[in-house]
């Protein structure tokens, strides 16, 4: 069974960083692409970031790109989430996923396993 937990959340002021962790058991952790969604209050959950299972290809959504990097270390099992100049409108829970293939995928369907989220707050 493949389990995902995200960890590093927590309340910040917008301008602050925050780094998330994903720690993956339970699957080969490096044969897949892995990525970064999140859900703010009464809106739907959105993509934010992925990695293929090498870490060669990243993808973001454009309201992140030059603030956020999303990077794996195969050897620990584990997906990160660096996130610097934090706004307001990243307030969200953030949830990691495991993608159904190598390569980086930006819509829900193509992860198949999914943690339980991190809150990540920030005040203005």
């Amino acid at each position: 069974q493949v389990q995902l937990v995200e960890s590093g959340g927590g309340l910040v002021q917008a301008g602050g960083s925050l780094t998330l962790s994903c720690a993956a058991s339970g699957s080969t952790f490096s044969s897949y692409g892995m990525g970064w969604f999140r859900q703010a209050p009464g809106k739907g959950r959105e993509f934010v970031a992925a990695i293929s299972w090498t870490g060669g290809d990243t993808r973001y959504r454009d309201s992140v790109t030059g603030r956020f990097t999303i990077s794996r270390d195969n050897a620990k099992n584990t997906v990160y989430l660096q996130m610097n100049n934090l706004k307001p409108e990243d307030t969200a829970v953030y949830y990691c996923a495991r993608g159904r293939y190598q390569v980086v995928g930006t819509g829900s369907s193509f992860y198949d396993y999914w943690g339980q989220g991190t809150q990540v707050t920030v005040s203005s």
